[in-house]
């Protein structure tokens, strides 16, 4: 499954600024179309670098990525948990940190935060849960290829989205799928504002 560039940017925290300039350098795309869509890893890895963007320079990570590139690292980024205590960037192995960029091969303790929770990224907005970006939403790497469905059910979230956008208000949603709540509906229909949103400002 791809997810297109807006979507993306809605549950990354990546602009679509930022995305079209790191794939340059710092993460070419799994799915190789027009236009540009990502794989459910390349939304954990882009994740991941927004999350230490907002604490550390872009060179730091991008020196990281090419020290793990000479390590002979070379899987996908979302292979690897990379962390940052403001200063420097680690690479988390078992129970263990390495520091890959001012004292590269050094290792060190650090307490680990949850790369999926909600943050704030380095423009001042709020990234959404990755796993939950609305209550109601959930998004399962099992179900429909980590697509954003309504929380336990395999319904798509634009699927509801659009028949709200369509004019079915949320609280008439359960006469078609009777598994989504008038709070899911409402949930689904918030979360595709934000991702049209994305979508507007890349325009």
């Amino acid at each position: 499954m791809g997810f297109p560039v807006d979507l993306t940017a809605a549950l990354t925290g990546a602009s679509v600024w930022q995305l079209a300039s790191w794939r340059k350098d710092l993460l070419q795309p799994e799915v190789q179309s027009n236009p540009v869509l990502y794989s459910f890893r390349d939304l954990v890895a882009l994740r991941m670098f927004v999350r230490l963007r907002a604490e550390v320079p872009l060179q730091r990570i991008r020196k990281a990525v090419n020290t793990m590139r000479d390590w002979d690292l070379t899987q996908h980024p979302s292979r690897y948990t990379l962390l940052t205590d403001g200063d420097t960037v680690f690479l988390k192995e078992h129970d263990r940190a390495i520091d890959l960029v001012r004292r590269p091969g050094q290792e060190v303790l650090l307490s680990i935060e949850d790369a999926f929770a909600a943050f704030t990224n380095l423009q001042g907005r709020g990234v959404v849960d990755f796993r939950r970006p609305r209550p109601n939403v959930e998004v399962e790497q099992q179900r429909l290829g980590g697509w954003p469905t309504v929380a336990g059910t395999r319904v798509a979230y634009d699927t509801i989205a659009k028949l709200v956008e369509g004019g079915i208000p949320p609280g008439d949603i359960e006469r078609f799928y009777p598994t989504v709540t008038q709070a899911a509906a409402a949930d689904a229909a918030d979360f595709h504002a934000e991702v049209i949103q994305l979508r507007r400002t890349a325009a």
